[in-house]
């Protein structure tokens, strides 16, 4: 399993970004469980959302009202949608997958956001 994420870049404060990772090597996405993670400098990676099998999804308290996840299961797909962003928001944003069933995780490279003030 091979997760690619895309769409990081430089927006000023109150901007917006959409992330995507793209899975690939994967035969059934829908039973994948997928999340994104953001990890500032210095700091811990910490969960930001995540969208089940079914499409429920949950979020950060942080990020709750102006970020969303969905996914494309037809395009093997995850989106994260950013608005409002905050200089806060900054960090490196991975994606993960999980199989429905599997402790096994899956993690792509990552995307650098920024947020300028």
């Amino acid at each position: 399993v091979q997760l690619q994420a895309s769409g990081g870049g430089l927006v000023q404060a109150g901007g917006s970004l959409s992330l995507s990772c793209e899975a690939s090597g994967i035969t059934s996405f829908s039973n994948y469980y997928m999340a994104w993670y953001r990890q500032a400098p210095g700091k811990q990676r910490e969960l930001v959302a995540t969208i089940r099998y079914i499409g429920s999804t949950n979020y950060a308290d942080s990020v709750k009202g102006r970020f969303t996840i969905s996914r494309d299961n037809t395009k093997n797909t995850v989106y994260l949608q950013m608005n409002s962003l905050r200089p806060e928001d900054t960090g490196v944003y991975y994606c993960k997958a999980n199989r429905r069933f599997s402790a096994v995780d899956y993690w792509g490279e990552g995307t650098q956001v920024t947020v300028s003030s």
